[in-house]
């Protein structure tokens, strides 16, 4: 999946979107905790990411992918083809 064309107008609008996003409280909790447990653990972790839903490290694709589980409606696209 290639970059999203969007309009210089547009592009400045995700990013102050994106960014008060990402600074949220709860995304801070979870950017701290899956910090703190990537420095704790003893595995080589490259290509890996904390992925709290799962409770565990998984591949950097499938974590950005989205990895709700199955009981929560708003899962990608993916997981509700997966679900039918």
């Amino acid at each position: 999946m290639g970059k999203q064309k969007l309009s210089p107008e547009a592009a400045i609008a995700k990013a102050k979107r994106d960014l008060r996003y990402a600074n949220t409280r709860d995304r801070e909790i979870k950017r701290a905790d899956a910090q703190k447990k990537r420095r704790n653990t003893k595995r080589d972790l490259t290509g890996l990411d904390y992925d709290h839903n799962t409770g565990r490290f998984t591949s950097v694709a499938h974590n950005r992918g989205g990895t709700q589980s199955k009981d929560k409606p708003d899962g990608t696209k993916q997981e509700k083809k997966q679900s039918r």
